[in-house]
């Protein structure tokens, strides 16, 4: 299981979200809490929005604790609105490709969690791409397949129904496949002025994801980076999340 964080708000530099905090992100790609692992090696990659239309990312192989160029970027990369992730692979190769977070256009996705027999339902899942997403399919992994999924459901005009409706149609493929559905998910998009976070299983507790903050700045994140939760708030499960330079505007059920 991966682990990751949103942040929306004033401009910040990228050390201070990712380096800076007690148990912050770089500190649980290694020293995971709420994880089955608690190593998270298996990559790292950033998104923020700046002054071009689309976002920009950084993405690397590395585990994000020894990843030197990393470290130089976050000293002068400064946003309202990043992603960071540290991935932990649950069976897809490790490159570049399959780093989160993934991007097409202005809208980014990055996801922790599990879409199960996926090698089963891959290939299904693949062919319900529509044309329009197809071409930016660049790696092998569950998260980027659902993702652009979602582009049958405009993800870019309503995210948290192209979530309702891109899980009810994996669960469908997954009955017809393997026999029931299988998703365990806390995942999230953005277009820069706008997040969507869902946390969902179709069966038991979900992954972790809790948020600091109901007005601006307000963090979204894998787990809380104190080692006590104070200020920080649990998502429940089965719920989405809307928040825009506001804060969070609403939380509500997933179905």
């Amino acid at each position: 299981m991966c682990r990751w964080l949103t942040y929306m708000g004033p401009p910040i530099l990228m050390g201070e979200l990712i380096y800076e905090p007690e148990h912050s992100l770089i500190d649980q790609s290694h020293h995971a809490a709420e994880s089955k692992s608690a190593i998270n090696a298996d990559g790292v990659g950033i998104g923020w929005y700046g002054e071009w239309p689309e976002p920009g990312r950084y993405r690397q192989v590395l585990p994000a604790w020894n990843d030197t160029n990393l470290r130089h970027l976050a000293r002068h990369v400064r946003s309202h609105l990043f992603f960071a992730h540290v991935r932990a692979s649950t069976g897809t190769a490790v490159n570049m490709s399959n780093c989160h977070p993934f991007a097409v256009d202005r809208t980014m996705f990055m996801h922790n969690g599990k879409i199960g027999g996926f090698d089963r339902v891959r290939r299904p899942m693949e062919a319900a791409i529509p044309d329009r997403a197809f071409a930016h399919r660049s790696g092998t992994t569950d998260s980027e397949a659902f993702f652009l999924m979602m582009y049958n459901h405009d993800v870019d005009k309503n995210p948290a129904d192209a979530f309702r409706k891109t899980i009810e149609q994996v669960e469908n493929i997954q009955r017809d496949v393997i026999g029931a559905p299988e998703i365990q998910m806390a995942a999230v998009v953005a277009d820069g002025e706008r997040i969507t976070a869902v946390r969902y299983s179709s069966g038991g507790i979900p992954p972790s994801l809790y948020w600091a903050g109901s007005g601006s700045p307000l963090t979204i994140a894998s787990e809380p980076f104190k080692t006590t939760h104070d200020d920080w708030t649990e998502v429940p499960s089965n719920h989405v999340v809307h928040a825009d330079n506001s804060g969070i505007g609403c939380i509500e059920a997933l179905f």
